[in-house]
């Protein structure tokens, strides 16, 4: 039984091992080196679809590798930095840029914070408009005779676990 279950399982690992992702080819720089620099400035700019929180220029993903020779490629093309992330984002979204560019599709992205403090802010009014300070009733002629009372026969003394830096002890 146990070696039937070994037979069984030994072709499912074998499709397990075989599914990870490759590693990025090697990259190849451009010859030109002021493309190579507008290349790299491009790489750190553009997120990895896959990691998500890395600049291409950072992924060890074989995504991000793709990625770095399509613009190598199209900038040795004779493309501006433009039209590269133009071609960037029609492929993968606004969400390929470390920053989007500001339209309709993203004003919550940019303005969505903002908005949340106004928002807070205008709750945070509201409430404090409907629910106003209370004020604390004067006391009366009574009351106030009583405390004149009460801290004149009160004898002030020490507390025993209080101390002072001016004890001397």
């Amino acid at each position: 039984m146990r070696r039937l279950a070994t037979l069984m399982a030994a072709p499912i690992l074998a499709l397990m091992l075989t599914a990870a992702e490759p590693p990025a080819p090697p990259d190849r720089p451009l010859s030109d080196a002021a493309q190579e620099a507008r290349a790299q400035a491009l790489f750190k700019d553009v997120r990895c679809v896959v990691c998500q929180h890395e600049a291409i220029a950072d992924s060890p993903a074989g995504v991000a590798g793709d990625m770095r020779r399509l613009i190598r490629e199209e900038i040795a093309g004779g493309a501006t930095d433009q039209a590269v992330r133009d071609d960037l984002v029609r492929r993968f979204g606004d969400y390929v840029l470390f920053t989007p560019p500001v339209r309709a599709g993203t004003w919550l992205l940019w303005f969505g914070p903002f908005a949340l403090v106004l928002l807070a802010g205008g709750v945070l009014a509201m409430r404090a408009r409907r629910h106003p300070a209370q004020a604390v009733a004067p006391l009366s002629p009574d009351e106030e005779r009583r405390l004149d009372e009460v801290l004149r026969n009160e004898k002030l003394r020490r507390d025993p676990d209080a101390t002072s830096p001016h004890d001397g002890r």
